[in-house]
């Protein structure tokens, strides 16, 4: 059984990749993730804000004088554990920029390359809320942080965005004019919540349901083949079969974080060896021979993606009850 795949121009000996997540801040995780059979790893956020918080510090210490001291706050760390995971393992190690603003966070994209990281993940974490601003607006500042690191660095970017764009085509396909060698699809926003206690705003990021799931599989499919782009699916992959649909929706790889919090690590053992069984059931001999095979391009009914099933699911999924 072969299930080899390719993203980002490296060479994968499986479509799992854990997506970055607190499992990566611990070397120790790492060399497990690493054993319970991922094929690359895409390594915990480095923050714009942890990058300002330090360059605030630094002007702090040398405006103060010797004598203050400089605790580490992130950024520098950041790069050294990049270091250490590169020379304990022998996967690619993605890391992870997240960020909104054009600006010097971006800098540190090549500090990133220089440490050793094979790719990098830009994760444009941004809700847009002056109601000034326009869409055209938002979508231009993606593709300028996309250009200004593509400018500045040689290794293959990758853009993690959300789904809230007026044409998610329209978009991925300047992304990748802007430089971007792949999409992953679809950033989890933040999403608060009211103490009813404490009348406090707090925050809320609950684990992820395979229903999340059929949003990047959906626009996997009508990606697929339309933009030079490699495809990551994330959001919802809990299972064998997550990663088969995604995997014939188009997606080249499958990013797994929820179920590896929630079950742990070596969960990702399990997911493989059923993929496999899944495969061997249906006479697939490799992953390539999946790919993309049911993407909207090679779908027997490509409306099957779009508004047209809607009314036929809304009439076939959902009748009211006879009560008589």
């Amino acid at each position: 059984m072969n299930l080899k795949t390719e993203y980002l121009g490296l060479r994968l000996r499986t479509p799992l990749v854990p997506s970055a997540s607190p499992l990566s801040e611990s070397l120790d995780d790492i060399k497990r993730m690493e054993d319970a059979g991922a094929s690359a790893i895409v390594f915990h956020s480095l923050f714009e804000e942890h990058i300002t918080f330090e360059r605030h510090q630094l002007h702090y210490h040398f405006a103060h004088g010797p004598e203050m001291s400089v605790q580490s706050v992130g950024p520098e760390s950041y790069l050294d554990e990049i270091v250490a995971a590169k020379d304990a393992t022998s996967i690619p190690i993605i890391a992870s920029l997240n960020g909104s603003t054009l600006g010097g966070w971006t800098d540190y994209a090549k500090r990133i390359e220089e440490a050793g990281a094979d790719a990098l993940e830009l994760n444009i974490y941004w809700i847009p809320t002056d109601p000034e601003l326009t869409g055209a607006e938002v979508e231009l500042r993606y593709k300028q942080i996309v250009s200004q690191v593509k400018a500045t660095i040689g290794i293959p970017i990758a853009v993690k965005l959300s789904p809230f764009f007026s044409n998610i085509a329209n978009m991925a396909k300047a992304l990748a004019e802007a430089g971007a060698k792949g999409l992953v699809l679809f950033n989890r926003f933040y999403q608060p919540d009211i103490d009813l206690e404490s009348l406090d705003v707090t925050p809320s990021i609950p684990l992820s349901t395979p229903m999340a799931m059929r949003l990047p599989l959906r626009w996997i499919a009508i990606l697929r083949d339309r933009i030079e782009v490699d495809l990551a699916a994330t959001s919802g992959v809990h299972r064998a079969t997550d990663v088969v649909k995604l995997l014939l929706a188009g997606a080249d790889v499958t990013m797994l974080c929820s179920v590896l919090l929630r079950d742990g690590i070596d969960h990702l053992s399990v997911i493989e060896r059923e993929m496999e069984e899944w495969m061997e059931k249906h006479e697939y001999e490799s992953v390539a021979q999946l790919k993309g095979s049911m993407s909207q391009k090679k779908c027997a009914d490509p409306t099957a993606f779009e508004r047209a099933q809607y009314i036929r699911g809304v009439s076939t999924s959902w009748r009211t009850p006879n009560l008589l």
